[in-house]
């Protein structure tokens, strides 16, 4: 589950520092804040804070043609989202609809499964990404 959390954190990252100096951008708000009060209420003001902050940000950084904000707001929201899902993993759904929700044309995150059974002396290695095993 951790490689699609990272997965699905890092589109959402990317997704809502491309929203934030957008038309939808109180719907980006409102959909975080709320996705943020399921899990943790006590933090709800702090995420619209952040969130006006971050919108501040790159309004002012795309005036003055600064690119490597808008990287590094992706890159902020990136570990916020990831560090709430690994902690409530039962959000990764909501936050898949929310992400439909407000960019219809980005591409689906597919969920990862992995599944094995072995049986006598027989090994099994699995992995999301690189792999390597050295027996001798």
């Amino acid at each position: 589950m951790d490689a699609e959390i990272t997965l699905l954190a890092g589109t959402a990252g990317t997704t809502i520092a491309a929203l934030l100096a957008t038309d939808t951008w109180n719907g980006v708000r409102n959909g975080l804040i709320t996705l943020w009060r399921r899990a943790r209420p006590d933090h709800e003001e702090q995420i619209a804070a952040q969130l006006d902050t971050s919108r501040q940000d790159l309004l002012g950084s795309r005036s003055s043609g600064d690119e490597e904000t808008e990287r590094e707001i992706a890159a902020e929201w990136q570990g916020r989202i990831r560090r709430l899902l690994v902690a409530h993993p039962e959000l990764v759904a909501e936050l898949r609809s929310l992400l439909t929700e407000l960019d219809p044309g980005a591409p689906v995150i597919p969920a990862v499964t992995q599944r094995a059974t072995a049986s006598g002396s027989s090994r099994i290695y699995q992995a999301g990404r690189d792999l390597n095993v050295d027996q001798r």
